[in-house]
């Protein structure tokens, strides 16, 4: 049995999509605004585009963003690029593009990126899509990939055994069962719990197995102290600004 990783000081703290509490989700504004608040990095969706991109987006399709119907991953970059990501949100947000992976990486040099892969079916080439990305960029030891597809993930493995990878889990039938089955077979660097199931006796169990845990979404702060007096590692949040004072002033 690993021995459980050292609890760190204070949790991670991951902007959800960025600063998606404030600015539109999954772009370069969002981005960089969790990290003027204090954010260590950010956590962010991705899909392989028509034309074969890593393209920064969380939907399937770009109707609640962007109002039109187009299936991310079957539209290639130019129409993708022709969308309006910002304006939803505001109309000082307007113009903001869907980014590619590859130009967050840039824009945020120090920045711990959290992947989450997104595929429809089989298109388990979207694992080695990210993993050449990554490193083009010298990015590896920042990036943890996350997915709720364990098959993703098993690709992603082969594809790039140097980065760390965490597997996303929520309720559902058999989720416990499912989960510690996942566990064994793809042996991650980290599970992501949903915040309800980030009891103190689950905690534990996962850091006795050389896990880490990040924990999503964790905007309340009730949650956001509970959380971190059980000492797990990173607490992913819309709002990482407050939650980066929360932790400030905690005891």
């Amino acid at each position: 049995m690993p021995h459980p990783p050292t609890p760190p000081v204070s949790p991670a703290v991951l902007g959800h999509r960025g600063a998606s509490a404030e600015a539109p989700e999954n772009t370069l504004c969002a981005f960089r605004l969790a990290m003027e608040q204090g954010a260590d990095g950010v956590e962010l969706d991705v899909w392989r585009c028509a034309s074969g991109e890593v393209v920064v987006f969380h939907d399937l399709d770009a109707g609640r963003i962007a109002g039109a119907p187009l299936c991310v991953p079957e539209a290639p970059l130019r129409a993708l690029r022709e969308l309006d990501a910002g304006a939803w949100k505001g109309e000082r947000f307007r113009g903001e593009r869907i980014p590619l992976l590859e130009e967050v990486l840039e824009a945020l040099p120090s920045a711990r990126l959290n992947v989450e892969l997104k595929a429809r079916g089989s298109d388990h080439r979207l694992a080695g899509a990210v993993a050449r990305v990554v490193r083009r960029a010298g990015a590896a030891a920042r990036v943890i990939a996350s997915s709720f597809d364990p098959g993703l993930l098993a690709a992603f493995r082969e594809a790039a055994p140097e980065v760390a990878r965490g597997l996303l889990v929520e309720r559902g039938p058999a989720w416990s069962l499912r989960a510690a089955l996942a566990v064994r077979r793809l042996r991650p660097q980290a599970v992501h719990p949903e915040r309800g199931l980030a009891t103190a006796a689950r905690i534990g169990r996962w850091r006795a197995q050389g896990l880490a845990v990040n924990v999503w979404t964790v905007d309340e702060p009730a949650e956001v102290l509970r959380l971190a007096s059980l000492g797990v590692d990173g607490l992913i949040t819309n709002a990482p600004g407050e939650v980066r004072r929360l932790l400030a002033r905690a005891p």
